[in-house]
């Protein structure tokens, strides 16, 4: 575990955050808050948790820091493996299995949740979880961390099949400034992906052009 001294006290560097991937027609969008903390100590107020893992193949992270840079790592090195030994760009539900594995193994010592999203030449636009546990589940859009209970309606209500890339991006960067509204563990800045057959485009929003939802 990533830990720090805190009043004496170990306590882990943990991820508790608001992440997020939406499907649209052609391609997926991924957002996220920056903040990580150490108990109530803000760690990094601009962590990128969208974190590559093959071209067009990215997963967003919470949990222990720790833990889910470690597995990424494994992954990452597994799937660029796996890709030249099939000389071709690997899928993304490889990517998924391969993340589900090793929090399935080690989900006694591990404190990771995982969405993984990407774009390949088979299934197009994928969104796959994988939370605390390995368990692993294809969802059109999935959204967690400790912000996630904060915007659960608001996804159910505005997120439709089939939207645009645009649409997505609007939507994602709305849930997450809402879910940073309200959840003490997330903030910072959103950062946001899109990826698609064309490669990936980032954007990041800083604080001050968040939109604002709270009277306070």
């Amino acid at each position: 575990m990533d830990s720090v001294p805190v009043n004496g006290v170990l306590r882990s560097r943990l991820i508790e955050t608001t992440i997020m991937a939406l499907e649209y027609d052609g391609g997926v969008v991924i957002g996220a808050d920056s903040r990580t903390t150490t108990g109530a100590y803000i760690a990094n107020r601009v962590t990128d948790k969208l974190t590559p893992i093959h071209d067009r193949i990215f997963c967003c992270r919470s949990g222990s820091a720790a833990d889910t840079q470690a597995i990424a790592d494994v992954v990452t090195y597994q799937l660029g493996f796996h890709s030249i030994e099939l000389d071709e760009p690997p899928l993304v539900e490889t990517a998924a299995n391969l993340f589900r594995a090793s929090c399935y193994r080690y989900r006694e010592e591990l404190t990771a949740g995982i969405l993984v999203a990407g774009w390949d030449r088979r299934k197009g636009g994928q969104v796959y979880c994988v939370p605390i546990g390995g368990m692993l589940v294809r969802q059109p859009v999935s959204v967690g961390g400790s912000g996630s209970s904060y915007i659960y309606g608001f996804m159910d209500s505005n997120y439709k099949p089939n939207m645009t890339k645009d649409q997505c991006l609007e939507l994602t960067a709305a849930a997450v400034s809402l879910a940073m509204e309200r959840d003490g563990s997330s903030g910072g800045v959103v950062r946001l992906a899109s990826i698609s057959k064309d490669g990936v485009e980032r954007r990041v929003i800083l604080g001050n052009q968040l939109p604002k939802y709270s009277t306070h």
